[in-house]
């Protein structure tokens, strides 16, 4: 993976966190948004971790340009941010970013975080979640059919879809398999016709299926 992150004690951490792993390598760093893009291009990292504030340009732009929808391959892109969650995290999710973290997350979370993103789901941390849904989700919902039109278990899958739980956690909750969740999954985004998991966890908020 590859981390972009201005500071330097912060960059560090998340070096030392994500080499201890025996599944996850870091292969470059960068120090501004810049420096991001060119890297990343390069690198070709499974993963890029992506702060939003950096300097020369910031994570939104470096997000758009890696994972935007004039990238001929988008990349996968976990932003990690701070609590304040404001505008900038609108942006990027508009932006092509795969998820979202708090910078305060413990190492265990941040490493589950970027394996969620490495096998193509999308991430949104509980917290960041209920500051979009209360100050933007007006404008990140799409058009869609009610969640009535789910069945009893596709509900089941999308409220657990936006308590943060990956496929397999679900798997496990709700005794399946994997590959039945994947299918539910699908089931879901047709129906309500959305994007990616990011908008079903929107929409579960916006609809009554979870409470903020």
């Amino acid at each position: 993976m590859l981390i972009c992150e201005d500071q330097a004690l912060v960059r560090a951490g998340y070096v030392t966190i994500f080499n201890a792993q025996p599944d996850m390598a870091v292969v470059g760093e960068a120090a501004d948004g810049e420096e991001a893009v060119a890297k990343a291009r390069e690198l070709r990292p499974d993963v890029v971790v992506m702060d939003i504030r950096m300097p020369r340009l910031d994570g939104i732009e470096a997000t758009r340009q890696l994972a935007g929808p004039a990238a001929s391959d988008p990349m996968k892109i976990l932003v990690v941010t701070t609590f304040n969650v404001d505008q900038y995290v609108y942006e990027a999710l508009k932006a092509g970013a795969s998820g979202f973290l708090l910078k305060d997350a413990p190492p265990p979370e941040l490493v589950d975080g970027v394996r969620t993103v490495a096998r193509g789901e999308s991430l949104l941390s509980p917290a960041v979640t209920r500051a979009l849904i209360g100050r933007f989700a007006d404008r990140i919902r799409p058009a869609a059919e009610p969640v009535t039109a789910l069945t009893a278990r596709e509900r089941e899958v999308a409220v657990l879809i936006a308590e943060g739980l990956s496929n397999a956690e679900i798997a496990e909750r709700l005794v399946i398999g994997a590959e039945t969740v994947k299918t539910y999954v699908s089931r879901i985004l047709t129906k309500l016709d959305l994007r990616d998991r990011v908008q079903i966890v929107v929409l579960a908020y916006r609809s009554g299926l979870v409470s903020v």
